[in-house]
């Protein structure tokens, strides 16, 4: 199914939803899928209400109360960009640049935007999806999914490229001009061959939830996804571009694919995997120290990490040992 036939089922849909006011997310986040109670409701609650408090309600609600930036709170993804090699993170509170040389983390252009999946794809150029910032939403009409966004300017400003309305990817990987990304608001998997300009549906590798998806970088119709829910969970590779699956064993977790002969996987525990066989077998490289919420590769050894708290670790070993890189 291409993106004109996405499009054209969900004008109805495209409408509701910009009258509809932005909806809380209603699946469980990426990354403590398994751990997913109390404690994670309870930061998906504040980051809602932080997000919520750049409006003009809140803010008469609570004139007189000075309003505290919530810092990188949730993330959900890493990039470092190659035109100055800073660090990106993409947070429920808006995207953060912490500088080649820095361990503070600043947020971007002032921008509340609920920036979902994420991805760098080349010097300056990101792309990404998620939920406007609201006081951008009432003034420019955009509706609560934004569908693949796209900026030119290190995230200083974003541009509408396709699905807008339709996708809120949680989930981004590219290679190439290949994209791959998971629509959590519809349950499922999209894929773009033309840097996310057009897009079919796949078939998800199992009735479940997905975790994550990696693509290899040597060979973009070679997946592996990780799955939640029931018997059906665990770690599925498809030879075809997601058209089959199989799978491969029970591990579960976030991932990065820096290298043909590397895949690295970090379990809810913190338990750091890698693979070269493609994921049919792992070996324990070491500990990250927390809960993961977000994982970067950008070369054979080299590794980001974000946990549930904000902080931000850095690996030049593949995993065995960690070092803070950044802190909320």
């Amino acid at each position: 199914m291409g993106v004109s036939e996405l499009t054209r089922t969900s004008k109805i849909k495209k409408a509701q939803q910009r009258a509809a006011p932005a909806k809380a997310e209603r699946r469980l986040p990426r990354g403590l899928l398994v751990l997913a109670g109390a404690g994670v409701a309870g930061l998906l609650a504040a980051g809602a209400l932080l997000w919520d408090s750049s409006s003009n309600d809140v803010a008469e609600v609570f004139t007189g109360v000075p309003f505290a930036d919530p810092g990188p709170i949730h993330v959900h993804g890493l990039g470092i960009n190659p035109a100055d090699g800073s660090l990106f993170i993409a947070t429920n509170t808006g995207l953060f640049r912490v500088g080649k040389d820095s361990r503070k983390a600043v947020r971007v252009a002032g921008h509340y935007q609920d920036t979902m999946g994420f991805s760098i794809v080349g010097p300056n150029r990101f792309i990404g999806s998620g939920h406007p910032d609201i006081n951008e939403a009432r003034k420019t009409g955009l509706p609560p999914l934004l569908g693949l966004i796209e900026s030119t300017d290190a995230g200083e400003t974003w541009t509408p490229i396709s699905l807008l309305g339709d996708a809120d990817f949680h989930v981004l990987r590219s290679t190439g001009k290949h994209v791959y990304g998971y629509d959590a608001t519809n349950d499922r998997i999209l894929a773009s061959s033309d840097e996310g300009a057009s897009w079919k549906q796949l078939d998800k590798p199992a009735p479940a939830q997905i975790v994550d998806l990696a693509p290899d970088p040597s060979d973009p119709q070679r997946l592996v996804a990780t799955t939640i829910g029931g018997v059906k969970q665990g770690t599925f590779a498809s030879q075809n571009g997601g058209q089959n699956w199989k799978r491969l064993n029970y591990a579960v977790g976030l991932m990065a694919w820096p290298a043909e002969e590397r895949l690295y996987l970090i379990d809810d525990m913190g338990k750091v995997l890698a693979s070269g066989t493609g994921g049919r077998t792992w070996t324990t490289r070491g500990e990250v120290g927390g809960q993961p919420a977000a994982l970067l590769a950008v070369g054979k050894a080299d590794l980001y990490a974000a946990l549930h708290d904000g902080t931000i670790k850095h690996s030049t070993d593949g995993g065995a040992s960690w070092t803070v890189r950044s802190t909320p």
